[in-house]
């Protein structure tokens, strides 16, 4: 089993499944994870595993870095098609994560304008109002909803603190649009009990969640990557073409990523 630990705070580039170039943005420790899930498909493995001891970067060094990186990428003739904000766990759990967000919005004008700044976020802290405008001001806003079933949650996605999936889609919702919805389909068993959710009982709840939050784009995808937990299984073509085929149907634009 191995995991994957990212530098911190600029790592990258490296080629997307669902975005392209994408300059890596991790704003937590470069030795460990800090998240409010424990998902049991997550590349960075566990929280308990990689306990990080140094802190997260400052304000200043994740600008300075960044500036430093587009500098050298400019210099090479290659400029990155997206910033993303990712890395070893949950981006808004950064104190200052609003602000970072206004300076990498600044050195994406003044360098690579035409780049995108994206956020991948697990949506756990979208209750927070700084974190809730910030990430009105990227251009992808993409937050995960992997399912609407409270047990497949406390399962799979090991939230860390108090999770009301309804509370969630209600601040989804709140975006009024200006989100994409990121889920995870996968196959297979964690400690014995079944973990597939692209069956209609999953589905089909999930898709009228999906409905009642009007994202401007639905992501789904599957495992890419080595898991810390054995037994998890990819989604097959034929179940994410399913899935997809439902959401556009509701007239919303999906992308899959198999």
């Amino acid at each position: 089993m191995s995991t994957v630990i990212y530098p911190s705070p600029i790592f990258g580039p490296v080629h997307s499944r669902r975005l392209g170039l994408s300059l890596g943005i991790n704003l937590l420790p470069a030795d460990g994870k800090v998240c409010s899930f424990d998902c049991i498909y997550c590349e960075c493995g566990f929280n308990e595993a990689h306990r990080p001891q140094l802190p997260m970067p400052t304000r200043q060094e994740v600008a300075e870095a960044l500036e430093q990186r587009l500098l050298q990428m400019q210099a090479e003739g290659r400029m990155p098609d997206v910033l993303t904000f990712a890395g070893n766990g949950e981006p808004t759990c950064h104190p200052h994560f609003a602000e970072i967000i206004d300076d990498v919005i600044a050195l994406r004008d003044k360098y690579c304008p035409e780049a995108k700044v994206s956020v991948l976020s697990n949506a756990t802290l979208i209750h927070r109002q700084q974190v809730h405008d910030a990430l009105l001001r990227v251009d992808n806003n993409i937050l995960k909803l992997d399912t609407v079933s409270p047990e497949y949650i406390q399962r799979v996605d090991h939230p860390q603190g108090t999770y009301d999936v309804n509370l969630v889609i209600e601040r989804l919702k709140a975006f009024q649009g200006r989100v994409i919805i990121q889920t995870m389909f996968m196959q297979g068993s964690c400690n014995a009990e079944d973990v597939d959710n692209t069956g209609d009982e999953y589905v089909l709840p999930w898709l009228e969640a999906v409905r009642h939050i009007q994202p401007r784009q639905v992501m789904i995808y599957t495992i890419d990557r080595e898991t810390p937990t054995q037994g998890l299984l990819k989604a097959t073509h034929e179940q994410l073409d399913r899935i997809a085929a439902l959401v556009r149907a509701a007239g919303i634009d999906c992308s899959v990523s198999y």
